[in-house]
């Protein structure tokens, strides 16, 4: 029998080749493995359709068992927390979805605490991370941190509301901020550009930081760069969400049906909603890079400013008490020593009036 050659190592690559031109490939089998995170907020007043629209840009139900209270439960209702996580799987690529809705924002007739708590909300996500990060098990961190928050502006005024202006203006150095003009299938196209350039020159004038798409590379294709510019131009998005399926020109889309017609969803004349969901997809890692590049650092290095301060207000503490110490004990032996020279004092005197008494007495 004759003896089993055994395998021999060949060069994988090229001749003249190192190899690390496949670096990229390692990074994508890696990633896809891992899988990624998101975590997208929606903020904006009740019935201006959040939930359909986030059905819609992923094709799940976020909210199966949700219950929409009556007009009488929202007067006493306070804004509240809401975190729906779910994984989605496609061609193999998982995500992890999270989607933090407000319900109650905006409902109450006095408005001026009720951004307070989604404030906080953001602020916990990014303490909690420092403390993973600090910790001593750093390999499995979860990453709840808003990545990005979809502004719903509502259709009915014109331009923004005081409270669209205070709620921007207080998160948009924690959180990159999208606004989305809701249901676009009240406005005619005319009313949507005018009310489109009325939102932007409202949130230029009050120094409102939106997230801004990044300009397309110079080596990309002219279809990305055309693209990028679409996208650029269609801020702020207006979308119409829906979750029906309605036959139209002989297939089914998902869309509205009105008697003068259908509303296509999906459909780019019709409404932003694709311009959104694409913006949102191919730009999903430079909104995470933002959050952790921009948002966090700035919270980070804050939060150690503040414990730094905390700690040298300690020590500060710390020397205040041991001098007050210091000078308690001073005041302390002083009295001592006044009470001892008195009491000598006293018997000295006791002494010489009892050697004249005893004088006399010869």
């Amino acid at each position: 029998m004759s003896k089993q050659q055994p395998a021999q190592f060949t060069n994988p690559e090229t001749p003249g080749y190192v190899g690390f031109a496949n670096l990229p490939n390692q990074v994508h089998r890696k990633s896809v493995k891992k899988g990624f995170e998101f975590t997208l907020m929606v903020v904006g007043e009740s019935g201006l359709g959040k939930s359909t629209l986030i059905n819609s840009l992923f094709l799940t139900d976020l909210y199966p068992e949700r219950i929409i209270p009556g007009a009488a439960d929202k007067i006493e209702r306070t804004v509240q927390i809401e975190a729906s996580t779910v994984e989605i799987e496609e061609r193999g690529v998982k995500l992890r979805l999270t989607v933090v809705d407000t319900p109650g924002y905006g409902d109450a007739i006095n408005c001026r605490d009720c951004f307070k708590t989604i404030i906080s909300y953001i602020d916990e996500q990014f303490e909690r991370y420092l403390h993973d990060e600090s910790g001593l098990n750093r390999r499995h961190i979860i990453d709840n941190r808003v990545h990005c928050c979809f502004y719903f502006i509502s259709p009915f005024g014109h331009g923004l509301k005081p409270l669209d202006v205070e709620f921007m203006k207080a998160i948009h150095n924690k959180v990159n901020i999208v606004p989305v003009i809701a249901k676009a299938d009240t406005l005619s196209l005319k009313e949507r550009e005018r009310l489109k350039k009325r939102i932007l020159d409202e949130i230029e004038e009050h120094g409102i930081k939106i997230y801004h798409l990044p300009d397309a590379e110079s080596d990309e294709d002219e279809d990305f760069k055309e693209q990028t510019r679409l996208l650029k131009a269609s801020i702020p998005f207006c979308v119409v969400g829906s979750n029906q399926l309605i036959e139209a020109k002989g297939k089914k889309v998902r869309g509205r049906l009105y008697p003068w017609g259908v509303v296509e969803v999906e459909n780019p004349e019709h409404n932003d909603f694709l311009k959104l969901r694409t913006m949102l997809i191919t730009h999903m890692q430079d909104l995470q890079e933002v959050t952790q590049d921009l948002h966090y650092e700035n919270f980070r290095s804050e939060r150690l400013k503040r414990g730094s301060r905390k700690i040298e207000d300690e020590e500060v503490n710390k020397d205040q008490i041991l001098l007050e110490k210091e000078a308690e004990l001073r005041r302390m032996q002083e009295m001592i020593a006044r009470m001892q020279a008195q009491m000598q004092m006293q018997m000295q005197s006791g002494e010489a009036d009892s050697s004249a008494v005893h004088g006399q007495h010869v």
